[in-house]
């Protein structure tokens, strides 16, 4: 019997956070026929990095820095993607996230690498309507993108959504003639984020999110500040880091929201499911250029009513059918339509509880991240 040559993959990111939590089941489904490698910055968590040698992957760090700009540190990275492929000779590149698409991309392509996969799991600032802070940094990612997009034979783009699509289309960074796959987002694990029914006689509110104005963090802090005048008893909490980039929230704000006095602010912990069990509701009013946000997804699988805006990525996750709702959508940056919706659960606390159940079901459905990896694996291996 013929052995078939076991194919190797070398996945790229921009934080080692996002391995095991949002790829660790799409590497546990790709080590069953192929050899696994990524490539990624430095890891400080001990735990994650054993897990992944013990997973049986190889691991390459590197000293990118995702979320600022810094040309001498994107040549280091690039150099040194150089020598791990050269060193791995990978079958396929995956790369996700911005930075590690565009230069990666580009790399994969200078080595001649067979199969090459970028994977833009939105398009975050560069192309937000209305950013004009950075007009010059916007305008050169876009160019970068489009060269290492550039179509040959070899490269398959994945989106998480149909209107990123659209946009690289409108905005010529691609043509109708790429080869594009759209996926749900990362999926969701429904056995690790367990069902579990809200207190409707407690009402909290969550908000997972980098510490980012696109996130909505000020629209999510004024509109706690406007229920908690009508209504002090109901609690709002926060979840995530200070994210010290361009378009980090203000010191004042910070400031507020630190203070405890509206906003019980968690910063960044381990494992959300703890919190999200004890929310009612989770809360995001991104304008950022999402793919699907994460977070939105967890909240669903673990049964939580969702708020989040009328936005690309985030009103993927809303179904608003009559019998089947499972939260509201507000528009961008309108601190009175997102206090109305939380208004509404604080006055109606059974519907924690129905779109709750219904967002579970519409997670089962649409986002099982079984059904995800499996389109993905069909991509990646083929």
């Amino acid at each position: 019997m013929i052995k078939l040559k076991r194919k190797k993959i070398l996945i790229a990111c921009d934080s080692y956070r996002t391995l095991l939590g949002f790829r660790g089941k799409l590497m546990e489904a790709l080590l069953q026929n192929n050899e696994v490698a990524v490539f990624t910055p430095k890891i400080y968590l001990d735990e994650v990095k054993n897990k992944l040698l013990n997973m049986g992957i190889e691991v390459y760090e590197n000293e990118l820095d995702g979320s600022n700009v810094s040309i001498f540190s994107d040549i280091k990275y690039m150099l040194r993607l150089f020598q791990v492929i050269r060193q791995s000779k990978p079958d396929t590149f995956f790369p996700y996230t911005l930075k590690p698409v565009i230069y990666g991309s580009l790399i994969a392509k200078i080595c001649r690498v067979k199969h090459i996969v970028p994977m833009l799991t939105g398009l975050g600032y560069n192309f937000m309507s209305g950013n004009d802070k950075t007009p010059l940094i916007k305008q050169m990612v876009r160019g970068m993108l489009k060269f290492s997009l550039k179509l040959n034979g070899n490269v398959e783009l994945i989106l998480q959504n149909k209107d990123d699509f659209q946009t690289l289309i409108n905005q010529g960074i691609i043509d109708q003639s790429v080869k594009a796959h759209v996926v749900n987002g990362s999926g969701v694990d429904l056995s690790h984020y367990v069902f579990s029914k809200p207190n409707p006689k407690n009402i909290v509110f969550l908000m997972i999110s980098r510490l980012i104005n696109a996130k909505g963090i000020r629209e999510y802090f004024e509109a706690a500040e406007r229920v908690k005048s009508c209504f002090p008893h109901v609690k709002f909490k926060l979840i995530g880091p200070y994210d010290p980039n361009i378009d980090s929230i203000d010191p004042d704000l910070y400031k507020n929201i630190i203070s405890g006095e509206i906003i019980d602010y968690l910063g960044e912990v381990s494992d959300v499911r703890p919190h999200i069990k004890e929310s009612s509701v989770l809360v995001l009013p991104s304008y950022y250029g999402e793919g699907i946000p994460r977070c939105l997804l967890e909240g669903m699988a673990m049964g939580r009513a969702i708020i989040t805006c009328d936005s690309v990525g985030c009103k993927e996750t809303v179904d608003l059918s009559e019998n089947s709702q499972t939260g509201f959508l507000v528009p961008i940056k309108n601190v009175k339509a997102l206090t109305d919706k939380i208004h509404h659960f604080i006055q109606n606390p059974s519907d924690t509880l129905l779109f709750g159940k219904n967002g579970r079901e519409y997670a089962r459905k649409k986002f099982d991240v079984n059904k995800v990896n499996k389109q993905m694996l069909e991509i990646l291996e083929a």
